[in-house]
């Protein structure tokens, strides 16, 4: 019997892998987390296989998040992901921190090339190091070993961090892969005599130089993310005058200001058919200043044809294909050409039938982790790249429940780099917690890692003075502004708050977050607490928005002045007397605001919709007597504690009834917001809580 199933199964790959025939010693090999494969880690399969090979020997992974870094020194070896965004490798790990207690990179990376014909397809590779760190700006101090002449360091979120690293490989594939760290050289296949490296439909992320090849390159139909604003690619070709990156299809994106490349030593760069995003900086592809033009053996190489930003092109990505040595037809320029006809990466195909493998695998039966939620499906497509959400698209709120039609979904998915990112009335937040939840009812993967993403996307937003404005990162108008206006600021912390304690749902987001959402949640609180306004030296409460530089109250929309606001500081200090052990200043902070509120409480009154037929609406709101209720007004002159109103003049005024008809029906001018944290909520904590 199990001779008749080795021959199903060597007919089947015969039929399923167009790379030459398998011989039993080396068929597929499954890697699985659940213990169903051959192995339950890559770095044991890789090991497995004998030393020689000719031809390429298979490892398929299965979905999972695998902890490993990896070492590849063995040739023709492929390792295939069940799903990018579900088979995960991710490390963390510092080259500033590696290279002080190991003398080269050896190591350094989440996955580390010595090997040839390596073929990576349907990853996400990962360092997480930078990401770990950004609640850390001042960075870590380190005791360097290794180096004598600066014994000790800073490393932060900012410096070098290898997703992948190569050596003496000479021909690399990477198909349909993610490669991601916050810092710098995410990705450097190096080698600058022999190298021959390609990718196709990839995403890459990172801060300075992170796509960085030394020898040949070709990228096709690839998506590059820009942290900071030195440089986005870089090359190295100065060796051999022939080599070469070429970048064709490709999309640019990132952090304002991001810069799109530069160059130490003799490079050559092709860019075709690109698209730039309009927030990337008017510079060309540079040589570093501190390398002397001198040096460089055959000029400035750098040529572009079809490239676009859609703000407008930048003059130096002009079409000038005509100065490359050669001059070859656009149409001519591919892998094939680029590895001046050395090697044909697209001949090389490794896609299997994940339902076979080896004589342990069966085809399963309908896995967990197919599950479908339409809604979350749509939250997936209109997931920005910078991992939040929008709340409306060309004014229309987004509604996730809408079926949308396959042209519908492609023009969701092409704007993916648009930068209406927001926490904004619920969105991002929202998102994340249904994700999650959508994640737990399906056990389907790409919602926990789309969940993941938008968690990501919160960590990255908070600004230096520790708090969030209302869009990232987008900084016009007001949306730079550090906002508690809606509960912005305060949903993010709640969430941020809710995965460091893997509660409400949010348990089974990644663990790894949880040191990290404790510092940010410290940076949060302490931003709270330097922006509760005071008044003669008494603190009262909190403005609706504040300038993120200089933590001073500001107007945000026109009708929205600078003050002292009735409903969001509720919610604030609800947030502070969850702090399960505060200090004496948000003890303060809280007590201090409760005041403030039951201070310039409104007794005597109610706010209703009066009907008004003659009014284009047929009501007017109106503030009338009622000897039972109490309101607060939304918004309180900072030091005389008035009511305050403002129209889309921004004339400030004292009754309502004064401002426009569109304004005074449109915006909550009273309410109640207060009224159960003053009776019962304040009560309650003060009854539990020391130092009062």
């Amino acid at each position: 019997m199990r001779a008749v199933l080795n021959h199903i199964v060597a007919v089947f790959l015969s039929l399923c892998v167009t790379v030459p025939a398998l011989p039993a010693q080396d068929r597929m090999i499954v890697v699985d987390q659940s213990g169903k494969g051959d192995f339950t880690s890559i770095q044991e399969a890789i090991n497995s296989l004998p030393d020689a090979a000719v031809k390429q020997r298979v490892i398929f992974i299965r979905n999972g998040v695998y902890r490993e870094k990896l070492f590849i020194e063995k040739d023709f070896v492929s390792l295939v992901g069940e799903d990018k965004n579900r088979t995960l490798l991710t490390i963390s790990q510092a080259r500033d921190i590696w290279r002080c207690e190991n003398r080269d990179d050896w190591g350094v990376a989440t996955i580390n090339l010595k090997g040839s014909d390596i073929v990576l397809e349907n990853l996400s590779i990962t360092n997480s190091f930078g990401f770990d760190l950004l609640a850390k700006p001042e960075g870590i101090h380190i005791d360097c070993k290794l180096d004598s002449l600066n014994p000790f360091k800073t490393v932060t979120a900012s410096g070098h961090q290898m997703a992948l690293r190569s050596f003496a490989t000479t021909r690399l594939i990477v198909r349909n892969c993610i490669l991601r760290a916050y810092g710098g050289d995410t990705v450097s296949p190096w080698n600058v005599e022999a190298g021959m490296f390609y990718f196709k439909d990839c995403l890459m992320e990172g801060g300075v130089d992170f796509y960085c090849p030394r020898g040949w390159a070709y990228a096709e139909n690839c998506e590059f993310v820009a942290h900071g604003n030195v440089a986005a690619i870089w090359h190295d070709g100065s060796k051999i005058e022939d080599a070469k990156t070429v970048l064709n299809h490709c999309v640019f994106r990132g952090e304002n200001g991001f810069k799109l490349g530069r160059y130490h030593r003799d490079a050559q760069f092709y860019l075709l058919n690109c698209s730039f995003a309009d927030n990337m900086a008017n510079a060309p592809i540079y040589l570093n200043p501190s390398n002397p033009q001198n040096l460089i053996q055959w000029g400035q190489r750098i040529y572009y044809y079809n490239n676009h930003r859609k703000a407008g092109d930048y003059p130096w990505f002009a079409d000038n294909l005509g100065k490359a040595p050669g001059s070859p037809a656009p149409a001519q320029i591919s892998a094939l050409w680029t590895f001046a006809g050395k090697w044909d990466p697209v001949s090389v195909v490794t896609h299997i039938d994940p339902v076979v493998g080896t004589s342990k695998v069966a085809t399963p039966k309908a896995a967990p982790s197919s599950g479908i939620d339409p809604v979350a499906e749509n939250m997936l497509l209109y997931q920005r790249a910078v991992g939040g959400w929008p709340k409306a698209v060309n004014e229309t709120k987004v509604d996730y429940a809408r079926v949308l039609s396959d042209a519908e979904k492609k023009a969701v998915r092409n704007d993916s780099l648009h930068k209406d990112a927001t926490i904004d009335n619920n969105a991002t937040t929202k998102e994340i917690r249904y994700l999650a939840n959508a994640y737990r009812q399906t056990k389907n993967t790409a919602y926990l890692a789309a969940a993941e993403k938008g968690v990501r996307y919160l960590l990255l937003a908070q600004n230096a003075a520790g708090g969030w404005s209302q869009y990232y990162p987008d900084s016009s108008l007001y949306r730079s502004q550090i906002t508690f206006n809606d509960n912005a600021m305060i949903n993010a912390m709640e969430v941020l708050e809710d995965v460091r304690d893997g509660s409400k749902g949010l348990a089974a987001i990644d663990r790894s977050f949880v040191p990290v959402c404790a510092k940010v949640i410290e940076r949060g609180i302490r931003c709270i607490l330097l922006t509760q306004l005071k008044v003669n030296g008494r603190l009262t409460a909190w403005c609706a928005q504040y300038n993120a530089r200089t933590l001073q109250p500001e107007m945000a929309r026109k009708f929205e002045l600078a003050s002292t606001s009735g409903a969001e500081s509720v919610n604030i200090i609800r947030f502070l007397m969850r702090v399960k052990q505060p200090s004496q200043n948000i003890i303060d902070a809280i007590v201090a605001g409760v005041s403030w509120l039951d201070r310039v409480k409104i007794t005597g009154y109610r706010y209703v919709d009066q009907p008004a037929p003659e009014l284009p609406k047929k009501f007017d709101r109106v503030l009338v007597p009622d000897a039972a209720s109490t309101v607060w007004a939304r918004f309180y002159e900072i030091g005389t504690d008035k009511p305050l109103f403002a129209g889309r003049d921004s004339q400030k005024h004292y009754n309502v009834a004064e401002i426009e008809y569109e304004r005074r029906t449109g915006y909550a001018w009273y309410g109640t917001w207060p009224e159960k944290l003053i009776k019962t909520e304040f009560p309650t904590w003060k009854a539990k809580t020391k130092g009062l």
